[in-house]
């Protein structure tokens, strides 16, 4: 059997606490008060749906949320005292040990599944973990406090999940509270989504997600090129310092600063450091950062941008200052985006998927030249 302390996170961003245990939310004020005016009120929704792009603090204010609701069964205000206005629980708190730790019994986690033959986690949140949050919600709180379930991420869940938590959702039991994290809410059954109540998250203003970065461990982090490469989200800037992004974006724009007729063997170069074992995170980056550039230069053209990273400036203007050039990177985007999927399916090797990519793109930017205003 594998040390369950071995087994990985589902819900865990790699070198970052998790957010159960942090402490402080930063950035989400119009969510959190959201929901405190349905709980000030006496209207609590037995389903949210806590929704907004990848790592801006999604499942943090869940566990907020968590920890405020469990540590509320014990508040003895009267009811002429104030309403609440904060989630806030202190670290002290022995509600924040319990969740911290995973030993309340009155929340229950579902995510996706360690598979112990394949030694590794399933790729989706199967029928059987719901079953298990079905199960947890028949049992009465030993105390007649709440129960709380957080799906992470609910987008994760394959049909039968689906299914299977629609009937908790229609017939929820007394005193319990059921938080959805989504990332793509589209992609879920709309029963569900007409079933919940939505706390949108919005994406970290340069400020919060500083705050945030320097929480997770990761101080003096709040560059202006993490800022606009990462949209707000302290997920994936601290995803973009694991793999070294800012170095990777770099290296992207000295490339595309050569289009038309990119250096061949800078290229290779770029595409052997993404090959062999160990370097799936180093090529999903690179990927993921080329295809944020090209958008980037498509949306300079289209609609005209702001800069904030050097080099990017100087390159728009050559290759990408008008509605038809931008049309050409879009068109590349796009084609881009179903050639990279494809070559993932079949396992196609990563050097060479670079190097067709970039011989993409320079045959682009020799059309884009042409049409230069």
């Amino acid at each position: 059997m594998t040390d369950v302390d071995e087994i990985p996170e589902s819900d865990r961003i790699e070198g970052a606490p998790h957010p159960r245990e942090t402490p402080i939310l930063f950035g989400q004020d119009a969510a959190v008060a959201t929901f405190l005016d349905a709980f000030n009120q006496g209207r609590m929704h037995h389903s949210w749906l806590i929704t907004g792009p990848k790592g801006i603090g999604k499942a943090t204010l869940a566990w907020h949320i968590t920890r405020f609701l469990l540590a509320s069964d014990k508040d003895t205000r009267m009811f002429d005292d104030p309403a609440t206005n904060t989630l806030h629980i202190a670290p002290e708190d022995p509600v924040f040990h319990r969740v911290a730790a995973l030993a309340e019994p009155g929340v229950f986690l579902c995510r996706r599944p360690w598979d112990e033959k394949k030694k590794r986690l399933k790729t989706a949140i199967t029928v059987e973990e719901v079953r298990k949050l079905k199960s947890f919600f028949t049992l009465s709180a030993a105390d007649g406090g709440w129960r709380i379930a957080i799906v992470d991420a609910a987008d994760e869940m394959n049909t039968s999940a689906e299914n299977a938590l629609l009937k908790v959702l229609e017939e929820p039991p007394a005193k319990t509270v059921i938080l959805l994290i989504s990332h793509q809410p589209a992609k879920l059954l709309p029963t569900i989504r007409s079933r919940c109540r939505e706390l949108r998250c919005n994406p970290l203003a340069p400020d919060a997600l500083g705050k945030v970065m320097e929480q997770a461990g990761f101080a003096n982090s709040n560059s202006d090129t993490l800022n606009a490469l990462s949209g707000g989200s302290a997920g994936e800037s601290i995803d973009l310092q694991a793999n070294d992004g800012l170095e990777i974006y770099q290296n992207i724009l000295s490339l595309l600063a050569t289009a038309p007729r990119i250096n061949r063997p800078r290229i290779l170069s770029l595409g052997e450091k993404c090959a062999g074992k160990g370097s799936e995170g180093r090529y999903d980056m690179t990927v993921r950062l080329l295809m944020l550039a090209l958008s980037r230069l498509a949306l300079n053209g289209a609609k005209g941008s702001t800069y904030d990273i050097d080099g990017e400036a100087e390159l728009a203007a050559r290759l990408s200052s008008n509605p038809y050039q931008a049309r050409e990177w879009a068109t590349l985007v796009q084609e881009l985006t179903g050639r990279i999927a494809h070559a993932r399916a079949v396992n196609l090797d990563p050097a060479q998927v670079i190097l067709d990519t970039f011989l993409s793109i320079d045959a682009t930017a020799g059309r884009a030249s042409v049409l230069s205003a």
